[in-house]
């Protein structure tokens, strides 16, 4: 049964790195639905990994930094593919190569180039996708499960991450003026990516967030990639505008006995 009803839907997805990416979950979930997957990757070297995991994909190449290249793969993609049911952004860069400073140390040309890569993109994409979206095409972006707790180790991506998941509830009212195009985002716990494992310290606080989900068990890139593909479909037509927590329960279990007991047990 047809549950999602994507069979010989066309859906383009940017982001995919490799086979431990979100975008790549993404793009399995929706491939294993019967969408036909677009990718959208950054570089050649990316292309020929998007290939390897995906052989008979159709991947273009679009580095979000630059306007003409957004507008260059629109139009490609659109002589291939004239009608676009979804669009996932699964995009975010920090450049942490100084390691993590203290926030109020955030050097201004870093935090602008990721607030450009991470939130602009979404806006600079769906503006040059919109001429062939569906009329109930969906758009969804990739979040975090909360842009309130100051993790030290996430530093001024958190911020940024504030700043996209505003653009998507803007998104969603301005395109509501003339379509009925919809915007969500995917609000993910703690992940275990190649993107994350470039954090520093970053480790340390996945194995606690593991620990603090109520089934004892880290969020699965491929659950991401699930909910994703819920929200390209019909069946969440009635969803716009929101961010989606999917943390395995994360969020409500901070003070659970056992990890209370740890934290607070005298040496």
């Amino acid at each position: 049964m047809d549950f999602l009803r994507l069979e010989g839907k066309t859906v383009v997805v940017f982001g995919l790195a490799n086979k431990h990416s979100v975008a790549c979950a993404c793009a399995r979930s929706l491939r294993e639905a019967g969408a036909n997957v677009v990718l959208v990757v950054r570089s050649e070297d990316r292309r020929a990994t998007a290939l390897k995991i995906f052989p008979d994909a159709d991947v273009f190449l679009c580095d979000v930094e630059h306007q003409d290249q957004i507008e260059a793969v629109a139009k490609a993609i659109g002589q291939r593919h004239p009608v676009i049911h979804g669009l996932v952004h699964s995009i975010a860069f920090a450049n942490y190569s100084q390691g993590v400073k203290p926030f109020h140390e955030t050097p201004r040309e870093d935090f602008l180039q990721s607030l450009n890569i991470s939130c602009f993109s979404l806006i600079a994409l769906a503006s040059a996708f919109k001429p062939l979206f569906d009329p109930d095409a969906s758009v969804v972006t990739i979040s975090i499960s909360t842009t309130r707790m100051a993790a030290e180790q996430y530093g001024y991506m958190a911020p940024v991450k504030a700043a996209l998941d505003s653009a998507v509830v803007f998104l969603a009212k301005s395109f509501s003026a003339s379509s009925r195009v919809r915007f969500n985002a995917v609000c993910a716990g703690l992940l275990k990516t190649s993107a994350s494992a470039g954090i520093p310290g970053y480790l340390k606080p996945y194995m606690f967030a593991e620990q603090a989900t109520l089934r004892r068990q880290a969020l699965k890139t491929s659950e991401v990639g699930d909910l994703a593909a819920f929200l390209i479909s019909e069946r969440s037509s009635g969803i716009n505008a929101q961010g989606i927590v999917i943390d395995a329960g994360m969020g409500v279990n901070y003070f659970d006995a056992s990890i209370v007991e740890k934290a607070t047990r005298l040496e």
